[in-house]
Order: structure tokens, then sequence, then C-alpha cells
């Protein structure tokens, strides 16, 4: 953290939305007053607004397209993409200009996420950027308000000199840890943490009922936090126990990374609205259709009084009257789809469907096979229940595809049923959309020693692949060993010495590192080599580099060494290759795609 900082600040990087949040840092003792910033954006030609969510969408301009001048912000001299509410609008009706779910992006292992591929299969002639560049720019867009509005007469007041805290799904790995703070350092931040969205969903419920959040929990208790957005669903349960006589909170268990949100769901919305419609929609309207199924499904779970909305598009042919195609989507469609399909009812024992997969497919975003997040659920808790002093009596809910109160009571009435109808209670916040920006704010003064804190340390083990040391067999691949180098629940800003035994590192030639992690082993230790890990063990990423060598090593040469692990200040994962001779000299791995030299 800055010790010059004036400010702390949360800032919840969406995938649907981006909400800041933050809070001057006051006299010892004075309540901290959590305010929300509203970003300057632009919302038509000429017109621009203050509003306090941030549409995570970017659409890139092109020849004869909107007025640059037009849509031109204060701080800008010229104009090449949009970020924000306009950007979502204009995407709709060309949408091979739109970059959308940027952060779904940034957590696909199956592309270079540090090259420029989106917006994903649109034309050559569209400028393209990388999902780290994308998420930066709307960090920048961000910094870029908060400085114009804010800090216009502070410098000391530009937003990267303060305290901030930007918000990660618990399930994101290491690579997408470090990619997201590639990302934030792009966008000219350097005193920053990441936090997990569940925890700072957490945090903001505990904000928002101060003192009396004990009285609202009991000693013993589970709560599960559910968090369902744009671009994923996460799973996190915390337990109540007693320190010192009080009541304490710790994170024990994190899910697994499931791309499964609104997206699908708006998704499948437009598959449904495609079969209503007689024409015949090329790939370019149908994703401008399913953007603009968003905000039809939207206006129709937040008014229970509409039963039907109209969704038009751009028509492409010249027998198409007045230029555009008409459908609409129904109360009922909504409901059948998505709560029945997304929520539907099901056992404990039930796990998500695998199908047989198609040989060949189509490249893009890697999307849940099973669309029911009640099901993941049922799997997430089955497989947790063992760790836990109670069946969850506490649910805690997050992301903007739980503001329906629909999907909110069927998750409630699963687990009264699984916990065989005993009490579960819903804890309730005011306005999901703005819980995680705010609840990271209170974090970063928790940080402080302001506040109450979650024990929560790293959300995974991690381990690193070790080739076993026996002959090689004509045909048959060397078994790789699973060396624990983070245990689960590590605490940023600790490290683990790993001497027990020493291991062979290749210097001087190429050679690949593999990266691997769970969310099940939680009793691994640092050092502990793991034979049989299939199917609880899996892989993150490699990393293939050639680690420099001395005039005197040749090319291959395994230099003995140990291992340093650590979890750093700002939520990554470091590794350190010692020499065992010359403990002085060290190679560093990061596993974020790019190659590291020697330190």
């Amino acid at each position: 953290m800055s010790s010059e900082a004036k400010y702390v600040v949360g800032i919840d990087l969406g995938t649907t939305h981006c909400v800041v949040a933050y809070a001057p840092i006051m006299a010892e003792g004075e309540k901290p007053n959590i305010r929300i910033f509203e970003i300057l954006q632009i919302t038509a030609p000429n017109e621009m607004r203050s509003l306090s969510l941030l549409p995570s969408f970017l659409y890139l301009l092109g020849k004869g397209d909107v007025d640059p001048s037009s849509v031109r912000l204060p701080w800008q001299e010229s104009v090449f993409a949009l970020v924000g509410s306009f950007a979502r609008k204009r995407g709709s009706e060309v949408p091979h200009r739109l970059v959308a779910s940027a952060k779904s992006w940034l957590c696909h292992s199956g592309v270079d996420r540090t090259k420029p591929i989106l917006p994903w299969n649109s034309p050559d002639e569209v400028q393209k950027v990388s999902p780290v560049e994308a998420s930066s720019m709307f960090l920048e867009h961000v910094r870029d308000a908060w400085n114009h509005t804010i800090a216009a007469n502070d410098p000391e007041a530009r937003l990267e000199n303060q305290d901030i805290l930007i918000t990660v799904p618990a399930s994101f790995d290491a690579v997408a840890r470090e990619l997201t703070v590639q990302a934030a350092r792009l966008a000219g931040f350097e005193h920053f943490t990441l936090l997990e969205e569940p925890q700072a969903a957490f945090y903001a419920w505990i904000e928002a009922n101060e003192d009396n959040w004990r009285n609202l929990v009991k000693l013993g208790d589970s709560i599960l936090v559910c968090d369902v957005g744009g671009g994923t669903t996460d799973f996190s349960l915390i337990e109540v126990s007693e320190e010192d006589g009080t009541l304490a909170l710790k994170r024990v268990a994190v899910g697994e990374h499931i791309l499964l949100g609104g997206d699908n769901m708006d998704l499948a919305l437009a598959y449904t609205l495609r079969h209503k419609i007689s024409a015949r929609l090329d790939d370019w309207q149908f994703r401008a259709l399913w953007y603009r199924v968003r905000s039809a499904k939207e206006r129709l779970l937040s008014d229970p009084d509409l039963q039907k909305e109209p969704v038009v598009i751009l028509g492409r042919g010249t027998s198409l009257i007045g230029g555009t195609i008409k459908t609409e989507l129904t109360r009922r469609e909504v409901e059948e789809i998505l709560v029945d399909g997304f929520f539907p009812m099901c056992d404990l024992s039930d796990r998500p469907k695998r199908t047989s997969r198609v040989g060949m497919r189509e490249m893009g975003l890697p999307y849940e096979e099973d669309p029911a997040i009640t099901r993941h659920l049922a799997h997430f808790v089955s497989r947790h229940l063992e760790r836990l002093p109670s069946f969850p009596s506490a649910v805690l809910f997050n992301g903007g595809v739980m503001k329906a109160e629909q999907f909110r009571g069927r998750i409630i009435d699963l687990l009264r049923s699984w916990g065989g109808e005993g009490e579960v209670r819903e804890l309730s916040f005011a306005d999901l959309d703005l819980a995680v920006a705010r609840g990271a704010t209170y974090y970063g003064f928790a940080r402080r020693g302001r506040g109450v804190r979650i024990r929560a340390g790293a959300s995974r083990s991690y381990y690193i692949g070790v080739e076993s040391a026996m002959p090689t067999v004509p045909g048959v691949p060397t078994p790789m060993k699973a060396l624990c180098v983070v245990p689960f629940g590590m605490e940023e800003g600790t490290t683990e010495e790993i001497k027990e035994r020493e291991f062979g590192l290749v210097v001087g030639e190429p050679a690949v590192f593999h990266l691997l992690s769970s969310t099940i082993r939680q009793d691994d230790r640092a050092g502990e080599v793991v034979e049989d890990w299939e199917g609880t063990i899996e892989p993150v990423g490699t990393m293939e580099t050639e680690l420099p060598a001395t005039e005197e090593e040749a090319g291959g040469t395994v230099v003995p060494v140990w291992l340093e692990s650590a979890m750093t200040e700002i939520g990554t994962l470091e590794l350190r290759c010692v020499d065992v001779i010359n403990p002085e000299r060290k190679w560093k791995l990061e596993f974020n795609l790019k190659e590291r030299e020697a330190k």
C-alpha cells in the first residue's frame, strides 16, 4: 500500500461493468466514508454523463463511423476507441467492432492473451487489441475520469498515487492474476493489491452492517458466497470461528473456475429468438441479437409487470421492411430458459453433465458444457462438506445475475433441501452492482487495522511439475510428479523455503516448466511431492524459456537447486530456483507467459 496515498480506492474490474468506490484516509478512529465514484463517459454523440457503472465494453472506431469529435472526452486529444455506455450501444449495432467479455478472455489459457485477438473473428480491417490491453483500457478510462474530476486541482490526488484494490474472481489462477497485474501496470498503477471478488462482497456486507454483523451470524456458521456475474460463477465458503473470545472469519474453500454467467444466459435467449425469426441471420446479425437480448432480459427481470419486450436488429438485405428485423422476448421464455435451464432443481449428489464433444469446433471462449449453475453448486458443496463445521446455514449473493429474486429463491430452496430442511438464511445487501467495489475499499482500511479481516491467503494450492528420475522407455512418457510450492491459504507477503530435497534445474538450453494447481487438495504442505495427482490437480500453464548459464556451463547443464516460493503483497505467485552451491544465484519464474532473466 502507498504511504503517501490520500484515498483508498476499490475497483471492480467486472465482465459487464466496472465500478469504483473510494474513501479519504482519515485520522485514526474516524469511520471511513465510502462513496461511489461517478465515472464520466460518452452516452451518445455530443453527450456525456457521469454514471456509477462503466460498462466493460470497448468499441473500436472505423472509417466513416461515428464522428470522433462527437465522442471525445475532455482529457482526450484523439479517439480511436470508445469505452462505456455508448460503446455498448454502438457495438450492438456494429458487433464486429465491439470488444466484450475481455475479462473472460483474460483467463482463457487456449489463446495468447497478450496478442491482439479481440474482437474475436472480426474482419481483418478492424484494428484488434489483446485481452490484457482491453482490460488496461478500462482501467485507463477510470484513471483519466478520476484525475479529470477529483485530481483536477490536486496532483497528489491522482489515482495512480492512491492505495488501490483491484478485484478478481477467486477462481482466477496465477497466470490470470499476473495478466491482471500487467493490465494495471499498463494503466500506470503501481500501488495496488488484488482481492477476490467473493471476499470483497462479504466485506461490503460487513461494512453495511457495521457493529451489528456479529449478531447476524453465529459461531459455527458456514456461509456460502454465491457470485454469478456476467462471465463467471464463483463459489466460496467462509467459516465463522472464534479467536480471543470474539467471532472471526476464515475463508475455507474456493470453487474451480467456471466460465458460466450472464453471457451464457444471453446467448441461450438469443438462440431461442433466432428460431422465432423467419429471416436467416448471419454471424454479424446473430452477434447483434445476442447483445440486444441482454437489455431486454434485464428489463423483464427487473419489472414484474412487464410480460414482453421488443428486440430489434439491423437487416442486411433490401427486402427487409425498414432495414430491420423485429421479434420479442417474453417473460415466459426468460423464466423457462433461465430459471429451469440455469437453476434447475437437483440433488446434492448430482454433478455437472459431461457429453461427448465434437472433434472439430470453432475457436472461442471455452464455456462450460453444463449450464446448470445448481449442479455446479452441488458439486462444490458436497466436495467441501467434510471441511465445514456445519452445512451452509447462510448465503450471501453477489453478481448482477443474482439480482433476480427468482434465482436467489431457487438457490435457497435447494440449500434447504440438501441440508435436511435446516435453516438457511440470506445475508442481504442493497445493491449487488456496487458491493464488490465498496467491499474492496473497506478491505483497504481493514489492512490498515481499521476493520474486520477475513483470514484467507492463497485460494488454491500450487505445484510445479518435476520429472521422475527413471530410465527413458521408448514410446512411454516420463511420469511427472507434482511438487507443492504454495499450500492452500498461504498468506500474502510470506515465503516458503523448500530445502528438504534438491532438484535439478536445466540451464543453457530451452526447457519447459509446468505450473499446476488444486482447489481440492488443501492439506498438502510446501515441499510435499504428489505422485498420483490425476483428477485432483490440474495444469495451469507452462513456460518455455532458456535459463542463462555461466561460460563454464555447457548447454543442458543440470544445476542442483532448492526452491523458494512467495505469495507477493499484491497477490501473485513468485517462484525462485536457488543454486545450492552459490545461493546468491537465483532464477525467477513467474509463469506470466514471458521470459524472465536470472537474478
